[in-house]
């Protein structure tokens, strides 16, 4: 019943609504054309003043021929000739368009009178320039031709063609603007029509279907609230209209529904937490596995660096063959102590750097920080390796740091809190890098700047660079670009251990055939 009843209310308002919006819809073509027609009328008022205006001006131009000369304002005449064509071109376009929307009987005489008054015009062009050409030497107003040139012909004859055409126009748009007035006044005396007589009906109507919804709507709101507040035993009463009441038996079987889910759901929450603490003992323990697993492995590589056999072997091969002979020399023993010797240096070496990597990856890396000149530290690395490589140049380059102080150098010496024994290190693994890669003659360019947080150290060498596909992996362990160097590839992953135990950075950029650009950070500490 009540479906019915809504069906009606919805159909009657469609209906009333389908009404007002074909009114609406017709009222606004209509004013939409008269709107277009209006400014078509204005538009062609506007360019008969202007031709008017125009002309006026044209005709004064040439007046000042026949007073001054033939050649006085020709460009001007040729420019309002133009002018006046254009404008006579606007106007018969407009005529014609507002005669096509209003009728040859609010347009009568329109187009003709435009043929006119062209010709009038060009009757006064011509007439000028037959007088001008006459060259006629009498004064002006003695000359019987000019004076009905310019007082009937223009004064009276064109005065009054361009007037009516002015007048006739000025009507049209008072028409026009009449017709949109009525059609304003229609449309709002049809708006009020509407309302007074659909108002009361939509007010009934809509009382009458709040009030036939408001009880029914209450009762399932309140019902479904407490549904929703996790009350899942309510049940709506199903004693409602027949329009509700699949509506009520949706709501309570849902409700039946979530209790069975809320009952579901906490057997699967405590069967969950069971599994997620089997899981999480079980990844507590795999955990546990790992880092023991980690700590050996780690062990495994301190350990490592006391089984590395090619050093024991050429000692015990060395001490083996010294034995055998049977009347071993002063200079047999010697040689053998010398292999011995270079051996074990070497393994020891070896074997530093490998416990030196050991630590610095469980975190067990010491450093004895102090306060570290290092201009002072750089220029000790210079001289060392020039007297050491007397061929080769090494430069120390710090006029970066002075332009980022804005002092001198003596002034304000550069400091940083570390160790310096590891920086010296750290700086002869770079700077003897960059000479195994680069040519014997070449230089060597230490470049040492600054800013308010940190210091930068670069070794620049001028070698033959690194590719792109090696640079990624410079600073790996037993990484040797070049198989006949010397050293077993640790030096560059030492450098960086050391580097990141100051908690600074170390980077390397290269180009092949021009050479690579080593770069430490360190964080600027110390006060300067």
């Amino acid at each position: 019943m009540y479906k019915r009843k809504l069906f009606l209310f919805g159909f009657i308002s469609a209906a009333v609504l389908v009404v007002a919006l074909t009114g609406v819809a017709v009222s606004a073509y209509i004013t939409k054309e008269n709107l277009r027609q209006s400014a078509t009328a204005q538009s062609l008022l506007s360019e008969h003043q202007m031709l008017s205006s125009i002309s006026y001006r044209l005709f004064k131009q040439l007046t000042d021929e026949l007073i001054f000369g033939r050649n006085a304002n020709q460009a001007l005449v040729r420019n309002k000739q133009a002018l006046i064509e254009q404008s006579l071109r606007v106007i018969r376009e407009l005529e014609l368009r507002q005669r096509n929307e209003l009728g040859p009987d609010v347009t009568p005489g329109s187009v003709e009178d435009t043929d006119e008054l062209q010709m009038l015009i060009s009757e006064i062009i011509t007439e000028f320039n037959a007088v001008i050409a006459m060259n006629d030497s009498t004064p002006l107003r003695q000359q019987e031709r000019v004076q009905r040139l310019l007082e009937f012909t223009i004064d009276n004859k064109f005065r009054e063609a361009i007037n009516a055409a002015v007048s006739r126009q000025s009507k049209v748009v008072s028409a026009t603007n009449a017709r949109i007035e009525a059609l304003n006044s229609a449309i709002v005396w049809f708006s009020i029509i509407l309302c007074v007589l659909v108002g009361p009906f939509i007010v009934f109507g809509c009382f009458w279907l709040f009030n036939q919804l408001y009880q029914p709507l209450t009762l399932i709101g309140s019902g479904t609230q407490i549904i929703a507040s996790g009350n899942y035993n309510f049940r709506l009463p199903e004693n409602l209209d027949q329009e509700f009441h699949s509506l009520v038996q949706s709501l309570n079987q849902l409700a039946g529904k979530m209790a069975e889910h809320e009952q579901q759901e906490e057997t699967m929450r405590q069967q969950l937490q069971i599994e997620v603490d089997q899981r999480t003992s079980e990844l507590t323990e795999a955990n546990r596995q790992l880092t023991l697993i980690d700590a050996r492995r780690k062990q495994f590589i301190a350990d490592i660096s006391h089984e590395l056999r090619t050093p024991l072997t050429v000692i015990r091969g060395e001490a083996q063959v010294t034995l055998r002979q049977n009347n071993p020399g002063v200079e047999d023993y010697r040689t053998a102590l010398e292999t011995v010797l270079d051996q074990v240096v070497s393994l020891s070496v070896l074997v530093d750097d490998l416990l030196l990597l050991a630590r610095a990856e469980i975190n067990q890396l010491r450093l004895l920080m102090d306060d570290v000149y290092l201009v002072d530290m750089l220029e000790n690395q210079v001289e060392q390796w020039q007297r050491k490589m007397p061929l080769r140049a090494f430069r120390l380059d710090v006029d970066g740091l002075a332009e980022a102080t804005g002092e001198g150098l003596s002034e304000a010496p550069l400091t940083v809190r570390a160790d310096e024994q590891r920086l010296r290190q750290v700086m002869t693994i770079l700077i003897d890098n960059a000479t195994r890669y680069s040519e014997p003659d070449s230089a060597i360019d230490i470049v040492l700047s600054a800013t308010a947080e940190q210091v930068f150290v670069r070794v620049v060498d001028y070698g033959t660079g690194i590719s792109p596909t090696d640079l990624q992996y410079i600073f790996e362990r037993f990484v040797r670009f070049k198989p006949r160097t010397d050293g077993a590839g640790l030096g560059l992953s030492i450098a960086r251990a050391l580097i990141d135990a100051h908690q600074g950075e170390i980077y390397a950029e290269s180009e092949q055939g021009q050479g690579s650009v080593f770069t430490i950070v360190l964080p600027r500490q110390a006060d300067e």
